[in-house]
């Protein structure tokens, strides 16, 4: 969806669209309104998780004119995230007689959708010759948004890079979201502030600063971030998000859970908020409310929610905890059905079983996750960490020291559970090798994994050094 798009949804003229819509549906009178309008409605309706409210919206619409182009562009785009083209190509006919602009962009987003990206690229630069000199950027930058709706930022790159120095906060913030799609978070950072430096009203753009910073790991700025845009509009359902996923990272469990509770309440059909609700909850130790939480992330997933295998293995996390193995695994066995990691839902099933003592029934779900992985190394190495997990720490030393022997000189998990397995042994030079190792290939796995037994401002660089004099200190 278009930030002007995004931008339109907030403002007066449309929430006055939209009450005097809801207005007559709750009273039961007939719905006289333009088209157009109730094309925008469906797509608000959509962009907040009501699929039933935007089809009654969207249908109703081509009831009034069948030949209305937002209805059309509506319906084309549906068929599109249903994988369902030929529906889509017959809309673009229908688009054609009503604008024949839009049906060449819909067409070559159907050429995307289907695979053929190279081919709707060659549509677009052949088009390119015929537009106007003074229409080409608005061109270039219509492209460029089609290619990062479509997550294909290579592409978006390449046509931003065509803008010929346009330096429109328009085409800044386009090219802030494009490198944030290729990774480059810093570069898009810098182009958020910019955009901040012009607009510092703008929710969008502290939302978009705080998600670079969040991915750049710098959670402390991006809870500032979030906090700018929450300020600026406390109802801010992004804001709340933001904020909420960033205290989570930190392990602020007590008030992450607070944000994404302050997010649902916006939110209310999104099982996102739901789910992380649960997680908090878990980590704070309190399974009867996760599991009560869960069951409304659950209620709210559409069958084809990407986050209900997730929603699934946290209740069975929890209902381990509350020793009811059972339950645990009818949970787990509820994603056979669905798209996920199903070799992952495998060790979680063993280290389900393990912790409630059934070691025999945990080995037999081991095995099924090595075997479906193809014996990867990942695998291998979460069951491990499940061992240890379990509190067997003699065995997760045993297999962690043969495991490290035969990965690759690049390999970089693991060894901060080695140390950990060495220092619960007390074998402290071992422990300090594998620290050493622990720093020099993975600091974010050692934060995670080991941060705990060090002052929180310590950074992972100097665990080594900070751990040796105290560990001399000691055996002194």
């Amino acid at each position: 969806m278009q930030n002007d798009e995004l931008e339109y949804f907030k403002s007066e003229e449309f929430q006055k669209i939209l009450r005097q819509y809801e207005d007559s549906v709750k009273s039961g009178h007939p719905v006289y309104m333009d088209a157009d309008d109730l094309a925008d409605i469906a797509d608000w309706y959509q962009y907040n998780g009501h699929q039933e409210e935007a089809d009654e919206a969207v249908n109703l619409a081509l009831e009034y004119n069948p030949e209305a182009l937002g209805p059309l562009l509506y319906k084309a785009r549906e068929a599109l995230s249903l994988r369902d083209f030929e529906t889509a190509y017959e809309y673009a006919d229908h688009v054609e007689a009503a604008d024949a602009v839009e049906a060449f962009y819909l067409r070559n987003e159907i050429l995307i959708c289907e695979g053929k990206e190279e081919e709707a690229d060659e549509h677009f630069r052949e088009h390119l010759k015929e537009v106007m000199p003074d229409e080409q950027m608005d061109y270039v930058y219509d492209v460029a948004s089609i290619y990062s709706d479509y997550n294909i930022f290579d592409k978006a790159f390449e046509w931003i890079a065509r803008s010929q120095g346009d330096d429109s906060d328009d085409f800044k913030e386009l090219m802030a979201r494009t490198l944030f799609g290729l990774g480059k978070y810093q570069d898009s950072e810098r182009i958020f502030n910019e955009l901040i430096d012009h607009n510092p009203y703008s929710t969008r753009y502290w939302n978009a600063l705080a998600s670079a910073q969040f991915m750049r790991e710098d959670y402390h700025a991006a809870i500032t971030s979030s906090e700018f845009a929450i300020a600026i509009d406390p109802n801010d359902a992004d804001g709340l998000l933001s904020k909420a996923n960033s205290l989570y990272n930190l392990e602020n469990f007590e008030t992450a859970l607070s944000y994404f509770q302050k997010y649902s309440e916006k939110m209310k059909d999104d099982e996102f908020g739901y789910l992380h609700q649960g997680t908090c909850l878990i980590n704070l130790g309190r399974f009867e409310e996760a599991i009560e939480v869960l069951k409304k992330g659950e209620a709210t997933s559409p069958p084809d929610s990407n986050y209900l295998p997730e929603i699934y293995q946290e209740m069975a996390f929890a209902y381990s905890e509350l020793h009811q193995p059972e339950t645990a695994i009818y949970y787990l066995d509820k994603t056979d059905s669905l798209e996920c990691d199903h070799v992952n839902v495998s060790i979680i099933k063993g280290h389900v079983l393990l912790s409630n003592k059934r070691a025999k029934e945990a080995e037999e779900a081991f095995k099924k996750a090595l075997i479906n992985s193809g014996n990867a190394p990942k695998t291998m190495l979460r069951i491990i960490v499940s061992l240890y997990d379990n509190h067997l720490v003699q065995p997760s030393y045993k297999l962690l020291k043969g495991f490290l022997t035969l990965v690759d000189d690049d390999w970089k998990e693991g060894y901060s559970y080695m140390a950990l397995c060495c220092l619960d042994l007390k074998k402290y030079d071992e422990f300090l090798k594998y620290l050493k190792l622990a720093i020099e290939k993975n600091q974010r796995e050692a934060r995670l994994v080991l941060g705990s037994y060090f002052p929180k401002e310590v950074e992972p660089k100097d665990y080594y050094d900070y751990m040796k004099k105290k560990l001399n200190s000691k055996l002194k």
